[in-house]
């Protein structure tokens, strides 16, 4: 039986929201399938990935094959480089210390990416909206033509 991690779509119309799966290749992309594994909102920035990385490994261990946006979804999470790390554990190249204190790195780094890359986002969706100009609001100076003729100054 072949089995596939892939996408399962929810939401509403143009809101889409999708569940991780693990499914036989032959079930409907929205029927049946063997295992929940996560959640992906690609309408959020940048995008809300919940995955259970282990299951997700154990599943990669015994032959399930992701789809291409999966495939970037267990990249994006890191769970392609700690199965990478895993296989160098395997073949004697260092040891499962190593392994997960090299994993460590490279998740904290990545957290801190992904934190600067949303607070980014935030601020110039604030600058956008006109918040974040820096200065004092603009007065706008109106001229008023007096009732009885003659000019007045304008007002601030």
């Amino acid at each position: 039986m072949p089995v596939k991690i892939r996408l399962q779509r929810h939401g509403s119309k143009k809101r889409p929201f999708y569940f991780i799966v693990i499914a036989d290749a032959r079930a409907p992309r929205d029927g049946k399938f063997i295992q929940k594994i996560g959640t992906y909102n690609p309408l959020t920035v940048p995008a809300s990935v919940q995955l259970d990385r282990q299951k997700a490994l154990d599943w990669l261990h015994k032959g399930a094959q992701p789809t291409d946006t999966v495939r970037r979804i267990l990249s994006f999470k890191g769970v392609l480089f700690l199965k990478h790390l895993l296989r160098g554990v395997k073949l004697g190249l260092f040891d499962e210390a190593v392994a997960m204190e090299k994993f460590q790195t490279w998740h904290s780094s990545h957290e801190l990416n992904v934190k600067k890359k949303s607070d980014d986002h935030r601020k110039s969706k604030f600058v956008k909206r006109g918040g974040g100009s820096g200065s004092a609001p603009v007065r706008r100076v109106v001229e008023r033509k007096p009732e009885g003729g003659g000019t007045v100054a304008p007002e601030a």
